[in-house]
């Protein structure tokens, strides 16, 4: 898979997991073994398994085949592999940048930005999203019409905790069933997979950027999507929740002309490469007012 550094760096690499993938998505025998893997049944007892004390031998061997580096993460004592894997990096090694014109980033992952069409739907290798689908209403996916998704897919070495983009006043939170496809490229290429898999979403309404849609994906694996609080006024940094083992992907849906995005993301996505980001660095900052062709929403 190939991504950018924030500093410019291309990246390009295929680890096991990838070449495992490919087979379940791009042959005959794969497709059917992965049947059963998707099904919202495997990933709970998945995670019945993973929550267990049995499962702490997986810890080790896993910081050492992806090359976790341990030193940024909170010292503590992990009771499960899930504990593990939700485990708190220390405050200082997440710099969020505060200024109220500055939208961030809720998570680490690597960016993808896509416009969104008259239609109200962008396109991602090959298949087109449609938000009416995404967020299972017409009337919502109406008012981001030329504005942007911006798609931040987590690996599993990630880190999985995420943050509120911006300050503002959240709604409560939608979940919408489905399957648990992995986010990996390579079965983004072959399957629709936003639209088939499990995903929750808030709305936040701001001063600054407008009403945004946080959509968080399930992914294989993940046994459960968990935020932290419902209805309320939120800051910006705040943590909103975490995923549980598995890939995940976080969403982001901005109104039109309300951001401007940094050209890294928009001009990497248009050349098929992700880019990589921290929870807390930039995505882009507010549309001035008097530059606006909409008047701002008010909280």
């Amino acid at each position: 898979m190939k991504y950018q550094e924030l500093d410019g760096t291309i990246c390009e690499k295929e680890n096991v997991q990838d070449k495992i993938l490919k087979k379940l998505y791009t042959t005959v025998w794969g497709r059917m073994a992965l049947k059963p893997l998707i099904q919202p049944t495997f990933s709970v007892v998945c995670g019945k398994f993973l929550d267990s004390r049995f499962s702490r031998w997986m810890i080790q061997p896993f910081i050492k085949g992806a090359g976790i580096d341990m030193t940024p993460y909170e010292k503590c004592r992990y009771c499960s592999y899930n504990d593990f894997f939700t485990r708190k990096i220390k405050p200082s090694k997440r710099m969020i940048e505060m200024g109220e014109e500055i939208l961030i980033s809720p998570s680490d992952g690597k960016v993808l930005a896509y416009p969104i069409d008259e239609k109200s739907c962008f396109e991602i290798k090959h298949s087109t999203y449609s938000l009416r689908q995404l967020l299972d209403s017409k009337k919502l996916a109406e008012r981001f019409l030329g504005g942007y998704a911006v798609v931040i897919r987590l690996s599993v070495e990630d880190y999985h905790r995420y943050c509120y983009p911006a300050s503002g006043y959240k709604s409560r939170n939608y979940y919408i069933p489905g399957k648990f496809h992995t986010v990996n490229p390579i079965a983004v290429e072959t399957v629709p997979v936003f639209k088939q898999n499990a995903r929750e979403y808030t709305l936040l309404k701001t001063r600054a950027f407008g009403t945004l849609v946080q959509m968080e994906v399930g992914a294989l694996m993940v046994g459960r999507i968990c935020n932290k609080k419902e209805e309320g006024t939120v800051r910006k940094g705040e943590e909103k929740g975490y995923f549980e083992f598995g890939g995940s992907t976080i969403i982001l849906f901005i109104q039109k002309d309300r951001v401007i995005l940094e050209e890294t993301f928009l001009n990497n996505t248009r050349k098929g490469i992700e880019t990589k980001i921290q929870m807390g660095q930039r995505l882009g900052k507010v549309v001035k007012i008097k530059d606006r062709k909409i008047e701002p929403d008010t909280v």
